[in-house]
């Protein structure tokens, strides 16, 4: 009998404006913000995923996105040692929706849904 490994792919969703967390999130989106001086929110997510065996992550992001992007490309590159171990940015993209014109994503489910080609290339 052949063992298949199954490959997960997992996407965190780090797109959204904050605005709960005004004035913390003025300048920068809510995964961003610093945590305890050294770490930002998404680090727990990240550390989470990674701690259950999800190697291969995209983040989602569509607000105010360059201090999380910074971030993570400073302190997130595991994926350059190892094969097949990831965290890649998925910035938002606009999308024409014929009746309602150019939108960014409408929602968590539908920033999923747009990003569904990132799987299909898994």
């Amino acid at each position: 009998m052949l063992t298949r490994k199954v490959k997960t792919i997992g996407m965190v969703l780090a797109g959204g404006r904050g605005t709960r967390l005004h004035p913390l999130t003025w300048k920068r989106t809510k995964p961003s913000v610093p945590f305890g001086s050294k770490y930002r929110i998404i680090d727990f997510a990240l550390n989470n995923m990674i701690n259950s065996g999800i190697y291969g992550i995209y983040v989602l992001t569509q607000f105010k996105a360059q201090s999380l992007t910074e971030h993570i490309q400073r302190h997130w590159r595991f994926g350059a040692f190892l094969d097949d171990h990831f965290i890649t940015l998925a910035p938002a993209q606009m999308y024409l929706y014929e009746q309602l014109g150019a939108e960014w994503y409408r929602g968590t489910a539908d920033a999923i849904y747009q990003n569904l080609h990132l799987i299909d290339n898994h």
